[in-house]
């Protein structure tokens, strides 16, 4: 716990500040061990379910949440929109299993980065971590589309039109390589300009659209029709 504090008052650097959210202790352990072997990440606090997570990312200000979807007290469900509600609010990453799907669904509807499997190898965590702080989607490969599938044919009212009728013509040619899946960078190669300006258009379009992630915007983009 004092670690936990020393990090919360420390001044504010380049490392990317990460909490750890899972009821079950060797898996915290396991995911401490890799970020504390990769350059530029910091784990800035442990927490065993929701509730506290919820408590700690108050004090460390950490730039990621590593969430476990199933925990006691607050499940990493209901934990998703507390720790949006906080200023400046974490990006949230939910840790999950095959057997996770549904529960997962709902988290990215309220707002979580993305997900990532548990038995995913190291270099993957790391790269989900850097990903998710950098602003872009984290969605493990193996079940994108799996998931992408069952939220657009989950049964739930068509999104408007006018929820994209307000977005300019570059707006929405971001909007339709953020339903592809590209980052930042991989958007800004394609159109010619500087990952900045990326991340301009990026929170412009969460902004007029009312999404809370990247992955709701994609899903936009696929409901509202743009992707043919």
């Amino acid at each position: 716990m004092t670690d936990q504090a020393n990090s919360a008052l420390s001044g504010p650097g380049s490392a990317i500040r990460v909490l750890l959210a899972d009821d079950e202790e060797m898996v915290r352990h396991g995911v401490r061990l890799i970020l504390r072997h990769a350059e530029g990440i910091e784990v800035v606090g442990e927490a065993a379910n929701g509730a506290e997570a919820v408590r700690l990312a108050a004090q460390v200000r950490p730039d990621v949440v590593l969430l476990d979807v199933r925990m006691p007290v607050l499940d990493g469900l209901a934990t998703v929109e507390p720790l949006a509600a906080l200023a400046p609010a974490p990006q949230v990453v939910m840790l999950t299993t095959f057997g996770d799907e549904e529960n997962v669904l709902r988290a990215l509807r309220a707002g979580a980065t993305g997900f990532l499997l548990k038995d995913e190898g190291p270099q993957e965590l790391i790269r989900a971590v850097r990903a998710a702080a950098a602003g872009d989607a984290v969605l493990s490969p193996g079940v994108t589309g799996t998931v992408v599938r069952r939220m657009l044919s989950g049964g739930g009212p068509r999104v408007p039109d006018r929820r994209v009728a307000g977005l300019t013509d570059r707006e929405r040619e971001v909007l339709v390589m953020l339903g592809e899946g590209l980052s930042n960078l991989e958007i800004g190669t394609r159109l010619g300009i500087g990952v900045g300006t990326v991340k301009t258009h990026v929170g412009s379009i969460l902004g007029k659209t009312a999404c809370g992630s990247r992955v709701q915007a994609a899903l936009l983009a696929h409901q509202a029709g743009l992707m043919g």
